[in-house]
């Protein structure tokens, strides 16, 4: 239903209640991947939006099954269609970043792996109402949005909500294990420790990043003995970004939840009364870390390094939800952690840290460990491909089993070469000459 009746409150919380649990055996899988876009050569070169906008023209011909979108800061982004399993998702995806990495080779442009853009400072290419209100939203409580629009990138893994029974398929049981798992994710793919060519001392910036940005829009719903009814509270309650109106300038009030607006209708605080469509337009305004998109859609994975390296964190991610004796066994190694899934999340101590700390967190290099484990164990009963097997076991051993995470190969990668200009210098005399 999209008409220009006004949406009445209790119309708004039964949709938001009905839209984004869709009910049914877990089955699918998708996953959205993120990029930066750098020059093929020189990474801190800024991209130019005439070069950018005729490698996009090309991108756009190319016969993708995903869907291809921009972000504001020209980030790509990839959604996969939902598959039948991971195997035919990752097939599927790998096909089309390699038709999209060849295209932006023709224009010297690359796609790069990042949680947050480390070398350049962000900034915004499309010019599109919706971006230009978002700006206006955040600036008002600092420079951290903008970081968020144009330097951030994810991996987002997207499954089936699941189905009205109170077992591990269960909505509710999946709801809950997603924010369970939330920390160990984050700690073992972080990938962003660096913004401005600094080291921020956060191996996941951009999860601090989400953390210091607008709390009612980014937070975790309160928990509920049934997550229905806190996602459609937490919906109508979060503050209304902006509200669409004809021209280049939509309004963008200040602190109007939605609720408020129905209430308002036009009269004092919003230039008219919300809509069925207004709705649906802010639910894809809200950003916590699992937004219930009548799919279930984790959103706290820093995009990774390499070609290949999404394939990890939704490999790994899909196995623990979607396998019930995993699902038992991610619950056992989560067990000895804070485990306050909906308190302020992504903000409370136990996401902070692992932001920070990565697997160097002894309890959450435990929590990982026992998690891939049953990742690894559940993946042949998936069905999972040999390569993707592979590729879990090889991440496993080079960062889980070593308490590391891709943030601390390129920390390391910076500092030995810092080591390596230092030495250079101290050999090199006063005249300059050896």
């Amino acid at each position: 239903m999209t008409s220009d009746r006004p949406i009445s409150e209790t119309e708004a919380e039964a949709r938001a209640h009905g839209i984004c649990f869709k009910n049914g055996p877990p089955r699918r899988t998708g996953v959205e991947l993120e990029w930066l876009v750098h020059d093929d050569l020189d990474p801190l070169r800024t991209v130019g939006r005439a070069r950018y906008s005729a490698a996009l023209a090309d991108l756009r011909r190319l016969p993708l099954r995903s869907t291809l979108t921009q972000e504001p800061g020209g980030q790509l982004e990839l959604s996969s269609p939902p598959a039948d399993s991971i195997t035919e998702c990752v097939t599927s995806m790998a096909n089309d970043l390699a038709a999209v990495r060849e295209a932006l080779h023709g224009h010297r442009l690359r796609l790069v792996g990042y949680g947050h853009e480390p070398w350049r400072r962000p900034r915004r290419l499309l010019r599109l109402p919706r971006y230009t209100a978002m700006e206006e939203y955040f600036d008002r409580s600092g420079p951290v949005g903008r970081a968020m629009m144009c330097g951030t990138a994810s991996v987002q893994v997207c499954l089936d909500a699941g189905t009205e029974g109170r077992g591990a398929d269960g909505y509710a049981a999946r709801w809950r294990l997603a924010h369970l798992i939330g920390p160990v994710l984050v700690a073992s793919f972080a990938n962003s420790p660096f913004s401005l060519g600094q080291p921020t001392g956060i191996r996941c910036t951009r999860q601090a990043v989400w953390a210091a940005l607008d709390p009612p829009r980014t937070m975790a719903p309160p928990e509920a003995a049934d997550p229905r009814d806190a996602w459609a509270g937490y919906a109508l309650d979060a503050p209304v970004l902006c509200i669409r109106q004809d021209g280049e300038a939509w309004a963008v009030p200040e602190k109007l939840s939605f609720r408020d607006w129905i209430r308002d209708g036009g009269r004092d605080r919003s230039p008219r009364a919300p809509t069925d469509d207004d709705l649906a337009y802010h639910l894809t305004t809200l950003f916590p870390p699992v937004r219930p998109h009548g799919h279930l859609e984790l959103r706290m994975i820093d995009a990774q390094p390499g070609d290949d390296g999404w394939i990890v964190p939704l490999a790994v991610t899909a196995a623990l939800l979607d396998d019930p004796v995993a699902a038992v066994a991610a619950h056992r190694a989560v067990g000895t952690l804070d485990l306050r899934p909906y308190d302020r999340a992504p903000g409370n101590p136990l996401w902070r840290r692992a932001a920070r700390h990565g697997l160097t967190d002894p309890a959450l290099r435990r929590a990982a460990e026992g998690c891939f484990a049953a990742a690894r164990d559940a993946l042949p009963r998936l069905g999972a491909s040999m390569a993707i097997r592979t590729a879990v076991d090889a991440f496993t051993e080079r960062y889980v089993a070593r308490g590391r995470c891709p943030a601390d190969d390129l920390l390391d990668q910076v500092t030995q070469g810092q080591r390596a200009t230092a030495r250079t210098a101290s050999l090199i005399g006063k005249d300059g000459r050896p």
